[in-house]
């Protein structure tokens, strides 16, 4: 399987993230990204640069305006207010406060945000842009009568909203790369997103939408990040209604139950006929990970690529969580091998 990896990658590089009351070192780093690099190159996997940047429309047609707009601009306001250090807010818009959005960049980034856990640096919209290239190109090339391919995308995306960055995400990847397949002339694209923490941002996205139906597996989010979404509940709005599948999954959940919900999310996205799929692929339900409850061996993600594949569909898988890094690429590698292999 082909796979497209960006060194710009290494432009966002926060100096801490914001975890409780400390300040640690981020869990989402640039060593990740050379984990899963260097096990790609090892097990024999191609390894292109993205093909030009991402189409201005493609991402107005995924984020709104006014927000990619304050991520172009957020790092340079920020050094020119004065301050100093990784751009972190200091003031949230929370329940029962103004919709309205601040002049000062203090008050837009917690406008935007909805966590402290990723700052913005010098480089990160750099970054963010070739991470959604990466995503973009791996669309191209499944459009183009490629059976799959692999976006290696750092930063990760399938927290960002519509006009909200936060859980390491500023640009939703996934989303694009549906929202690419949608514009290349597919009627329904599917998204399933398998990693431990819920994509409250491609929710957000198509919660309204018939034309990308949405499955994800996760831990429960009354106990984990993000929260405020991920519920059994949350099934859809206006067209969108049915066609959001939450399957949140218990502490401790093991193998054996985390594939029977990756079944039961096939098999739904199955009955509404799509052309193509998207998997925002985290491999963050492992046993050693350590900001995850799920008990999922190397093994066992073999067992979903293979199930992945079953699919038969034109298949864009897009880098997403996954902090266990010493045994990040054989998880990553795990899931392409089962995908092409059986």
């Amino acid at each position: 399987m082909k796979a497209i990896a960006s060194e710009d990658h290494a432009l966002h590089r926060p100096a801490a993230e914001l975890s409780g009351s400390a300040f640690i070192a981020p869990w989402e780093c640039p060593a990740r990204w050379e984990q899963v690099c260097s096990a790609l190159l090892a097990a024999g996997h191609p390894i292109s640069a993205p093909v030009g940047n991402v189409d201005p429309g493609l991402l107005g047609r995924v984020h709104a305006p006014d927000y990619l707009s304050f991520l172009e601009s957020a790092w340079q306001r920020w050094h020119d207010s004065g301050a100093t250090g990784d751009a972190l807010p200091s003031v949230f818009a929370v329940r029962r406060t103004s919709d309205r959005k601040p002049r000062h960049i203090d008050g837009q980034l917690g406008h935007y945000a909805f966590a402290t856990d990723v700052a913005i640096t010098a480089g990160s919209w750099r970054a963010a842009l070739s991470s959604a290239a990466c995503a973009d190109s791996a669309r191209r090339l499944v459009s183009g009568g490629e059976r799959a391919a692999f976006a290696l995308c750092r930063p990760p995306g399938h927290h960002a909203g519509i006009d909200l960055y936060g859980g390491y995400c500023f640009l939703n990847n996934a989303a694009i790369a549906a929202q690419g397949l949608l514009d290349d002339g597919a009627t329904r694209v599917a998204v399933l997103d398998i990693d431990f923490h819920h994509g409250n941002g491609t929710q957000d996205i198509f919660y309204a939408r018939d034309d990308v139906p949405f499955a994800s597996l996760h831990g429960d989010p009354a106990l984990a990040f993000p929260y405020v979404l991920g519920y059994a509940d949350e099934t859809g709005q206006g067209a969108g209604e049915g066609f959001n599948l939450n399957l949140p999954l218990p502490e401790g959940c093991d193998a054996t139950r985390w594939l029977q919900a990756l079944d039961t999310a096939l098999a739904r996205l199955a009955r509404l006929g799509c052309d193509a799929l998207v998997v925002s692929l985290g491999v963050d339900a492992f046993q050693d990970d350590p900001i995850s409850f799920f008990t999922l061996g190397t093994e066992d993600f073999a067992r979903a690529g293979q199930r992945l594949a079953r699919t038969e569909l034109p298949t864009v898988l897009v880098m997403e969580g996954g902090y266990a890094i010493d045994a990040l690429g054989a998880n990553v590698v795990a899931v392409l091998h089962g995908f092409e292999h059986g």
